[in-house]
């Protein structure tokens, strides 16, 4: 194999993407459930779905045939499709597919926990962005997932203390996706990073479950200090396109930040932070309410009572 050449599926027809019919809720564009009660899990449940777009669009669409069936159909599991995509997206001339292949088999195969953190990322993805279009179309196109999924593989490196191919594994994923996130911050499950471009995310950060956070998004630090110094996400928050959040201050479960916030102090579970610098606007602590999974960017509006347009 050339240097930094793809790899390609077995050889076999690319036609036979074309065999089975998907359900007729495929066709329909209807948004699935999460998997039901008597799914053996939400990775082979989201995995049947991948399996069965991929097929619709390999017959409605020649050109993509090939693409599908190398991607997609040729594998027997999720993981090994991510895998196999993955290596062909951040290969270099250097830096081989086939390594990174062997390299993320390995890491998914061993932590059970990534894989369901795949699945729960894809069912993030299709039940909060109304733009996507299926979970083949997340799994293979949307980049904010696909560098969350290398940012795990390479935080799993940095654990095992192989941190020079941690931090490569960083570089590439930069360079590819447009998507900078360092392999020793911590990122939950259900986490969408919507369009992606220019996300940051620093070394001691922490991204708690069902977050969903936008383009050019900063969790950084405040300047040359060491130690404990970047932003602490909770669960379910929601954090808007261009918000700058600086220092080892705490994102409350529940929070949301504005689009173009800077904010350099803690925000309390279920407020609103805009402005810059980011000021308080209150918010609904006394129900259960969730941001990072209703993507519900404007409601603080009704309370801010000097907007002005």
């Amino acid at each position: 194999m050339t240097a930094g050449q793809p790899l390609r599926a077995d050889p076999a027809h690319p036609q036979r993407a074309r065999r089975s019919s998907p359900p007729a809720a495929l066709d329909a564009g209807v948004v699935p459930s999460y998997p039901p009660p008597e799914s053996d899990g939400d990775e082979s449940w989201v995995w049947s779905q991948i399996k069965a777009e991929a097929r619709r669009d390999a017959e409605a669409e020649p050109a993509l045939a090939s693409f599908l069936y190398a991607t997609v159909l040729s594998h027997p599991s999720l993981d090994r499709s991510l895998a196999f995509h993955l290596a062909n997206k951040l290969c270099s001339s250097t830096l081989l597919s086939t390594l990174l292949y062997d390299l993320f088999v390995a890491s998914l195969a061993a932590h059970p926990s990534v894989r369901a953190a795949a699945a729960a990322d894809l069912l993030a993805a299709r039940s909060r962005d109304p733009a996507c279009a299926g979970f083949a179309h997340c799994l293979l196109n949307y980049k904010g997932f696909l560098a969350v999924q290398a940012h795990r593989v390479a935080h799993v490196l940095w654990a095992q203390s192989r941190r020079a191919l941690a931090l490569a594994l960083q570089s590439r994923v930069a360079e590819v996706f447009a998507v900078d996130i360092h392999p020793a911050a911590a990122i939950g499950k259900g986490v969408l990073l919507d369009h992606a471009t220019g996300v940051v995310i620093g070394e001691t950060a922490v991204v708690g479950d069902n977050v969903s956070i936008l383009h050019h998004v900063t969790l950084g630090g405040t300047g040359k200090a060491v130690g404990d110094r970047h932003p602490k996400i909770g669960d379910g928050v929601l954090i808007g396109a261009g918000a700058t959040i600086l220092g080892n201050v705490r994102i409350g479960a529940g929070a949301k930040v504005g689009a173009g916030s800077v904010v350099l102090i803690d925000v309390p579970p279920r407020s609103t932070a805009v402005g810059n610098p980011a000021r308080l606007i209150g918010g609904k602590r006394g129900e259960d309410v969730m941001p990072g999974e209703s993507m519900d960017h404007t409601s603080f509006i009704q309370q801010w009572s000097d907007y002005i347009i």
